[in-house]
C-alpha cells in the first residue's frame, strides 16, 4: 500500500505539471470572498441499520465514523491587513448551533528553517500494475480492462495513462501575504454539528476586515440527504448490483471503487463512467457546469439514475474492495453588486459568495460470511450441550453480549470488540 501510495502521488505531481494554463480575465479591484463548504458523509456496511451504526460508535474507535454525520468548513479572506482582525458568521436559528461561528484567524508560526534533503544515490522507480475498469452492467465492455503497468511506462506516460477529466480548478480563501483570513471550525471553536441542522433562512458575515455580506440559503443549498444504498449484495455471476435512495437535491451521482489482488499484486480500479475514466479527481465538489458537462460525456451519472452494477470481472479475484459514491449539490454562486449586462458599465463588486454542496458514502464490497460464523457457533454449543452440566458454570463464565443475526458478529471481529 506505501508503494501504491508513493505512484499515487507521483500521478497527482505529473497530472499538476501537465494542467493546461488557464486564460486570466481582466483585473477587478481586489473584494472579499466567503466561500462555504457542505458536506454530509456516511460510513457504511451492507446490513447495517442506524441503531448497529449507534452501537458501533458506542464502543468508540472506527465505529464511530459510521452513520451519517455533517460537516461544514467556513473560509473568508479580506484584501485588508489588520493588527486585531475579528470575524463572524451570524447563522439562521435552525442551525441549532448558537447565535454566530467564529471566523478565526490563524496564528502565524515562525517558520523553521527546512532542512537540506540529500539527494539520493539511486533512485528506485516504483513498481505497480494497476487494472483500470469503467461502466455500470453485468459484464465489462470490450477493450477492458486498461492496464498501466509502472514498471513498462515513464512517468509522463504513467501520469498521462492515469490521469482522468479535470473539473475546473477551485481556490477556496487563503492566508495570503497582504490580505486577512479566517475560518471554522479553528483552534478557538469547533462544535459539533447536530444531524437536523439546517442552513436555510438568512446569514450575515461581519468583520473589522470585512463589508457586512448579506445573504440567504433556499432547500437546495441545506444539507444534503446522506447516501443510502438500498440493495449492495454480489450476484450469482459475481457482479455487485446496487442502489440507492434519490437524493433531492443531487444534480448528478458518481461511483469509483478499488480492490487488490494478493496474489498478483494488482490494484483493480472501477468507475461508474460510461467511457474510459480513473475518476481521482471527481470524488470533490464540483461546480455546476463542470457536473453538467461530465453527465453529456456519460461520465456522471444523471440525478435521474438510482442503480447501477460492478461487472462480475471487475473484482472477481479480490477477497475485498472498497465502494466509494458522491452526489453532486448545486453549486450557489452570488457576487455584489452582481455584474451589468452592459460590459461598457463599471462595475465594482463588494463581496463574494459561494456555497459548494456534496454528498458521500462508502461501504465495503464484501461477501457475508455469517453462515460459517454461525456453524462454528451451532458447533460449540452442541459441543457445550453435550458436557456435564454444572448449576455454577454459567456464573463463572465471562459476560458476553447477546445478539441476533451475524451483523454484529462481522462488526466484532473488523473492530475488535
Amino acid at each position: 500500500m506505501k508503494q501504491l501510495n508513493r505512484v499515487l502521488m507521483g500521478a497527482g505531481v505529473i497530472m499538476l505539471f501537465s494542467a493546461p494554463a488557464f486564460s486570466a480575465e481582466k483585473p477587478h479591484p481586489a473584494y472579499p470572498h466567503y466561500w462555504m463548504s457542505v458536506a454530509t458523509m456516511n460510513q457504511s456496511m451492507p446490513g447495517m441499520t442506524p441503531e448497529m451504526a449507534g452501537m458501533a460508535g458506542m464502543f468508540g474507535g472506527r465505529g464511530a465514523a459510521f452513520g451519517p454525520r455533517r460537516d461544514l468548513q467556513l473560509q473568508v479572506e479580506g484584501p485588508r491587513d489588520v493588527a486585531e482582525p475579528r470575524a463572524d458568521h451570524l447563522i439562521p436559528p435552525g442551525q441549532k448551533m448558537g447565535e454566530s461561528l467564529p471566523l478565526t484567524t490563524p496564528r502565524q508560526e515562525k517558520a523553521e528553517r527546512p532542512q537540506r534533503m540529500e539527494r539520493p544515490e539511486q533512485y528506485e522507480k516504483p513498481k505497480a500494475r494497476m487494472l483500470i475498469y469503467w461502466g455500470c452492467g453485468e459484464l465489462a465492455a470490450k477493450g477492458q480492462p486498461k492496464i498501466i503497468d509502472t514498471e513498462k511506462m515513464s512517468p509522463t506516460e504513467f501520469g498521462r495513462a492515469f490521469a482522468g477529466r479535470g473539473p475546473t480548478y477551485q481556490a477556496p480563501p487563503a492566508p495570503r501575504k497582504g490580505w486577512t483570513y479566517g475560518d471554522w471550525p479553528n483552534a478557538d471553536d469547533r462544535k459539533e454539528i447536530p444531524g437536523d441542522a439546517s442552513l436555510v433562512g438568512n446569514h450575515l458575515v461581519k468583520g473589522n476586515y470585512l463589508p457586512d455580506i448579506r445573504f440567504s440559503l433556499d432547500q437546495k443549498r441545506d444539507f444534503m440527504a446522506p447516501v443510502e444504498f438500498v440493495s449492495l449484495s454480489k450476484s450469482g455471476s459475481g457482479a455487485w448490483p446496487f442502489t440507492w435512495k434519490a437524493i433531492p437535491t443531487a444534480t448528478g451521482y458518481f461511483a469509483t471503487a478499488m480492490g487488490h489482488n494478493q496474489k498478483t499484486g494488482e490494484t483493480i480500479f472501477w468507475s461508474s463512467s460510461e467511457v474510459p475514466e480513473t475518476g481521482m479527481a471527481l470524488m470533490g465538489y464540483l461546480s455546476n457546469q463542470d457536473v453538467q458537462r461530465f453527465i453529456r460525456e456519460q461520465v456522471v451519472l444523471p440525478a435521474s439514475r438510482t442503480s447501477c452494477t460492478v461487472p462480475a470481472e471487475v473484482f472477481r479475484d479480490v477477497d475485498g474492495a472498497m465502494l466509494q459514491f458522491i452526489a453532486y449539490g448545486e453549486e450557489l454562486n452570488i457576487v455584489y453588486p452582481p455584474r451589468p449586462k452592459d460590459p461598457k458599465l463599471l462595475w465594482n463588486p463588494q463581496w463574494s459568495v459561494k456555497v459548494r454542496l456534496k454528498s458521500t458514502g462508502t461501504s465495503p464490497l464484501m461477501e457475508a460470511r455469517e453462515d460459517g460464523r454461525r456453524k462454528s457457533s451451532r458447533q460449540r454449543s452442541e459441543s457445550v450441550e453435550q458436557q456435564p452440566q454444572d448449576d455454577d458454570a454459567e456464573d463463572r463464565k465471562p459476560s458476553r453480549r447477546k445478539n441476533k443475526g451475524g451483523a454484529l458478529d462481522g462488526m466484532r471481529g473488523l473492530f475488535g470488540f
